[in-house]
């Protein structure tokens, strides 16, 4: 009966369902109350529009972007373009209603470059210049000079007029260069995209020699496939602790996965030669370790008030959104980054087609929400080529959502039960957000767990999965100033040279700490001294002295009286106590000043997901633990590219001293009068005998 009403066999329906599926994407639309964020579109004009995907859309939009490499004729560089992100964006009218859009790839045109006819303008004491005249007004976005003697660097201003008398300043701090002996070149100036018959470029001569004309002036033409401008994100940077010769720098993303493919760099001051390298965690075997992502030599070089740089470093794209960079200082004084922006790779831009010009809502950030498929995929041919009018974003504000459960996005939330009472130390994890959380360990939890033994537990007993990572960056700890003490009873080499030695005790935080760095500072800025570090062994009966046993040794020297000394660092090995003693070799000369002692040690950090529990500890301190195996390291991949919060550890609790105090007076009064029976029944046996 089915059959002859359908007119289709029932076998074939399950087939039609799943077609029609993939034609049309999801068979129910997304739930509104799962988007996390909306914004405001306002189209250009009634018909197509073209939308730009901005940095605010990239941070809060789910992206799973896929690259392609191109390379083009005239190009310095194979361009990278980026494709399959936003999957979540969706698009809404005034109604409701979800307008279809397209993500249309940039295309990959050679560009076409138009030389202009070339004269000088007028020096004067301090400028010279040139003008081209391009026959007629041209839309452009760059200029290129050649057949300019090297070597050079020049600052210029440019300027743009119809009618080569009223002139609109284009660039104001506009710098080429080429200085083949250092390998530096730039001979292109970007152009905002304007339209116009003549260019001028005034050069500043007041601190560097004039320059000839150029053999030949050529703009970049902008066409209707050409490409668009690259999106540039300014970063968050900030110096962390390191090591002698070293300078670390965290840098914070606008949201993991982006389609980044450089990040440039700025320094003020003076000349820069320095090879640099970015990092960030990366899942190797069940834990995550520091993978690098992109390595450069980082040059620049003044002369006079203009400077040649090349301080961009290339990374394949990043899968965190915190990076760490690392700059090799060598001799130097650490180098100061004052800022840090984000080049990504070439964008698709939103094609969609507004019936009334009236304003939209963009919603995204939607987890799991696969891509949408349209009908106006059939149109994207003639959409690739269509004159479109330029939409535009208003403010993001945030919707209200509802909460994901671990057990919902798929993470385990607990493990198995373990007795609390058999670790030794237990602290508290002080954070009371949900959400993927970074556990730093401290100094207290390297020294007293052997790391296998680590444990994160409830109330309850029940253990929360956790990802162990391993940082690239040392952690840093302040140690007492040295104190000053009398030579040992047993000299290293039975020499009576004490007086023209310094003898001083250092006080580590813990004993059992993992092989470790000192680092030694002062603020002496010539000499040169021997500085060993000894550890004094007891003797093992009366008829034994006291000895020492030197563990590290270096020559530290400085001889300019302009520039502070460097740190000097020694390597030291785990030690079973909390003192060292530290002695320097000062010759005939006065004491060096050691103004600041640091210890540095490995740095890492567990990362779990905390659910609903109101208090959560670590637990460590034994040894017949083995390393845990959880199946979070399945799901491992999810969590390495989510932001997750950095949180601390509460004091360090011992919990063999804990129970000792919480013995009840019944129990304590209980134990009491059964040891005083058993030691009645041993006496009334020994009268006996």
């Amino acid at each position: 009966m089915s059959r002859l009403k359908l007119g289709i066999p029932l076998f074939l329906i399950p087939l039609i369902l799943c077609q029609a599926h993939t034609c049309f994407g999801q068979t129910s639309p997304p739930n509104p109350k799962k988007f996390r964020y909306e914004r405001t579109v306002i189209p250009g004009a009634p018909g197509s529009n073209r939308l730009r995907i901005d940095a605010v859309l990239m941070a809060g939009g789910n992206s799973s972007w896929q690259f392609l490499r191109q390379t083009t004729g005239s190009e310095r560089e194979p361009m990278i373009i980026a494709t399959g992100g936003l999957k979540d964006l969706r698009l809404y009218d005034s109604s409701n209603r979800e307008v279809p859009y397209l993500l249309i790839s940039p295309p990959t045109p050679e560009p076409q470059w138009i030389n202009g006819e070339l004269s000088p303008v007028a020096d004067t004491k301090r400028t010279s210049g040139f003008q081209i005249d391009l026959g007629r007004p041209l839309l452009m976005d760059q200029l290129r000079l050649s057949g300019l003697p090297a070597p050079f660097v020049k600052r210029c201003t440019l300027e743009a007029s119809n009618d080569a008398s009223r002139w609109i300043r284009l660039r104001d701090d506009a710098t080429v260069f080429d200085l083949p002996a250092e390998k530096l070149r730039l001979l292109e100036i970007e152009l905002p995209e304007t339209e116009f018959r003549f260019i001028k470029a005034t050069w500043d001569d007041s601190a560097s020699p004039r320059l000839p004309l150029p053999q030949e002036v050529s703009v970049r033409l902008v066409s209707a496939g050409a490409l668009p401008p690259r999106l540039e994100v300014p970063l968050q940077i900030h110096r962390r602790a390191s090591e002698p010769g070293v300078s670390r720098y965290r840098i914070r993303l606008p949201a993991p996965r982006p389609p980044v493919t450089q990040i440039r760099l700025s320094t003020t001051g003076g000349n820069v030669l320095r090879q640099a390298r970015i990092t960030e965690g990366r899942l190797s075997g069940e834990e995550i370790v520091p993978a690098l992502l992109g390595t450069a030599l980082l040059r620049r070089e003044v002369r006079g008030d203009a400077a040649a740089a090349q301080m961009s470093v290339p990374v394949t794209p990043p899968q965190e959104a915190q990076l760490d960079l690392v700059i090799e200082d060598g001799d130097n004084p650490p180098l100061d980054i004052t800022e840090a922006t984000a080049v990504f790779a070439y964008l698709p831009w939103i094609y969609f087609e507004s019936a009334d010009g009236g304003t939209l809502t963009a919603r995204y950030g939607y987890g799991g929400l696969n891509e949408p498929r349209y009908d106006l995929e059939a149109a994207r041919a003639s959409a690739e080529k269509a004159q479109t009018a330029e939409a535009r974003w208003e403010s993001e504000r945030s919707a209200a959502i509802e909460a994901e459960s671990p057990v919902d996005s798929g993470l385990p939330e607990a493990g198995s039960a373990i007795d609390v009472g058999s670790f030794r130390y237990a602290r508290n994890i002080i954070s009371h957000k949900p959400g993927l959380s970074s556990l730093p360990l401290d100094a207290a939890v390297l020294a007293h767990s052997r790391i296998a033994d680590l444990r994160i537990a409830g109330p309850d007993g029940r253990q929360i999965p956790y990802l162990m990572e391993k940082a690239d960056e040392p952690l840093s700890l302040d140690l007492p100033p040295l104190e000053k003490t009398e030579s040992p009873r047993a000299a290293l080499d039975n020499k009576s040279v004490t007086a023209s030695r310094s003898f001083y005790r250092l006080r580590l935080p813990f004993q059992n700490l993992p092989p470790a760095r000192l680092v030694f500072s002062t603020s002496g800025r010539v000499f040169r001294r021997n500085l060993r570090v000894l550890i004094e062994k007891n003797p093992y009966n009366e008829r034994q002295e006291p000895w020492t046993t030197s563990i590290a040794a270096a020559t530290w020297a400085h001889a300019d009286p302009e520039t502070p000394a460097q740190a000097l660092m020694l390597r030291i090995p785990t030690l079973k106590t909390t003192e060292v003693l530290v002695i320097i070799e000062e010759g005939d000369n006065s004491p060096l000043p050691v103004t600041s002692v640091k210890l540095l040690l490995p740095a890492q950090r567990l990362r779990f997901f905390r659910g609903s529990e109101p208090d959560l500890k670590l637990y460590y301190g034994r040894n017949d633990l083995a390393g845990p195996r959880y199946d979070l390291a399945m799901l491992a991949p999810r969590l390495v590219g989510a932001a997750a919060e950095e949180i601390r550890l509460g004091p360090e609790v011992e919990l063999s001293a804990v129970a000792a105090r919480q013995i009840s007076p019944k129990i304590f009064w209980g134990i009491l009068i059964a040891a005083v029976l058993v030691l009645l029944v041993l006496i009334v046996r020994l009268v006996k005998k």
